[in-house]
């Protein structure tokens, strides 16, 4: 792992895997169910994006410089782990460096881009553009963006519903998740293993995970019971990555 002015946790020893958290969330947060795994040969990297938790301040989150910044945690090798927004720097920065990349698994990406063919698809889509530049409160557009996205601001713990709030203005301030041409050939051609994880909660995100998958090559998979908090389903994810970094080791030179 290179130097880097962001927080990261390190969680276990062994293969490097760099998780980068959704919007509204810090690292810790959103990981707390993959720490096992750090027991299991893997040393997990959980780290706060620009503008989260203990890391440097940011106007507003962009995908691209996470990007930049997954690319500086990787080392010689990594798999890379994104959920939501998060999704977007992991697989621009595999894209970036196929050569590092020992694997990439998605986790609802808001690759929001994609899966517009589908009715639900650009229903999400168009529901989150247009709240996007809505003048309201900062307590009333975080409840509202939640449930758009598949997330139940009753069912979450307190705690993050008032730090989600908090960190709105960094969201609302970010690059759109539509902004940019994500690099789905380059990531097509890299030999890798990929996989695009929807939570079993949303035809949207379904269409939006197919969509991806079929772009890039990767395997498909559904984890149901948390929404679009993918990965706090804990073992149904676990055993997901566990299956996918396994094989990703045990392929040939």
């Amino acid at each position: 792992m290179e130097a880097t002015d962001l927080f990261v946790d390190p969680w276990g020893h062994g293969t490097p895997v760099v998780l980068v958290h959704g919007s509204l969330a810090t690292g810790g947060d959103e990981w707390q169910a993959q720490r096992p795994l750090a027991d299991e040969g893997f040393r997990l990297l959980v780290f706060d994006r620009r503008g989260y938790g203990r890391s440097p301040a940011a106007d507003g989150e962009d995908f691209l410089r996470d990007a930049d910044d997954v690319v500086a945690l990787m080392g010689d090798g990594a798999h890379l782990v994104g959920h939501s927004y998060g999704g977007l720097g992991a697989l621009v920065a595999a894209a970036c460096r196929p050569e590092a990349t020992l694997s990439l698994a998605l986790l609802e990406p808001a690759a929001f881009a994609l899966g517009q063919h589908d009715p639900a698809g650009r229903a999400l889509v168009n529901e989150v553009r247009a709240l996007w530049d809505q003048d309201l409160p900062d307590e009333t557009w975080v409840v509202r963006f939640l449930t758009a996205v598949g997330s139940d601001p009753d069912a979450l713990a307190r705690e993050l519903v008032a730090a989600s709030v908090a960190l709105t203005p960094l969201l609302r301030r970010g690059r759109p998740p539509w902004n940019g041409d994500l690099p789905l050939a380059a990531l097509a051609a890299a030999g890798f293993p990929k996989l695009v994880v929807s939570g079993g909660h949303s035809p949207a995100f379904d269409a939006i995970c197919d969509d991806l998958a079929g772009r890039i090559g990767a395997s498909r998979a559904v984890a149901a019971g948390a929404g679009h908090e993918v990965q706090f389903s804990g073992q149904p994810v676990n055993d997901l990555l566990r299956a996918l970094w396994r094989g990703a080791n045990a392929q040939p030179c």
